[in-house]
C-alpha cells in the first residue's frame, strides 16, 4: 500500500508542477529558470531551463501591435481586410 501511495504522489506532484510551469506567465518562468540555474541540475535539464532563460517575447514577432494582416499593411486598417463569416448548417439525420 505505502507503494501506491508514493506513486500516486508522484503522479499528482508532477501532475503539479507540469500544469503550474505551462499556466505561469513567461516572466515569471523566465525568472523561476534563471533562479533554477543556479542548483546543480542535469545536462539535459539545465539545457531546457537556459532556453527558457533567454526566450524572448511570446510569438518572437516583437509585440502583436507590429504583425500584418493577411490582406493590408496593418490591422488597424478598418474593415478594409476584414473577411465575412461563413456558417454552415448541421446536417439533419
Amino acid at each position: 500500500m505505502a507503494v501506491q501511495s508514493w506513486l500516486a504522489y508522484g503522479v499528482v506532484g508532477g501532475s503539479f508542477i507540469y500544469a503550474a510551469w505551462s499556466l505561469m506567465p513567461q516572466a515569471a518562468r523566465r525568472v523561476l529558470a534563471d533562479g533554477l540555474l543556479r542548483l546543480p541540475l542535469p545536462r539535459l535539464l539545465s539545457g531546457y531551463l537556459k532556453k527558457v532563460a533567454q526566450a524572448s517575447a511570446g510569438c518572437h514577432c516583437s509585440g502583436c501591435d507590429h504583425a500584418t494582416a493577411k490582406g493590408g499593411p496593418s490591422p488597424r486598417v478598418g474593415l478594409a481586410g476584414a473577411q465575412p463569416l461563413v456558417f454552415h448548417p448541421r446536417k439533419r439525420q
